[in-house]
C-alpha cells in the first residue's frame, strides 16, 4: 500500500469534501482518502498494482480541482 497528501487547490465546502471523496474512492485499489479543507490536501491510501498517482489526480482535476 501507498500513501500520499496531495495539495488541492479549489476545495472550499462540503460538497467539494463529497466531490473529492467520493469520485476518489470509488477508484480500484483505493482503501482510504480524507479531504483536509483547511489545509488544502487530500490523503490517499492506495494498492499501487491497481491503480496509480496519475489515475488519481486525473480523478481529481475532473471534478474540478487543481492538484499541485
Amino acid at each position: 500500500m501507498t500513501t500520499e497528501t496531495l495539495k488541492v487547490d479549489g476545495m472550499s465546502c462540503g460538497h467539494c469534501v463529497e466531490a473529492v471523496e467520493g469520485s476518489v474512492g470509488k477508484l480500484a485499489g483505493v482503501s482510504k482518502v480524507k479531504v483536509h479543507l483547511e489545509e488544502g490536501t487530500v490523503d490517499v491510501e492506495y494498492d499501487e498494482n491497481v491503480t496509480n498517482h496519475a489515475e488519481i489526480t486525473e480523478t481529481i482535476d475532473d471534478q474540478g480541482y487543481d492538484v499541485m
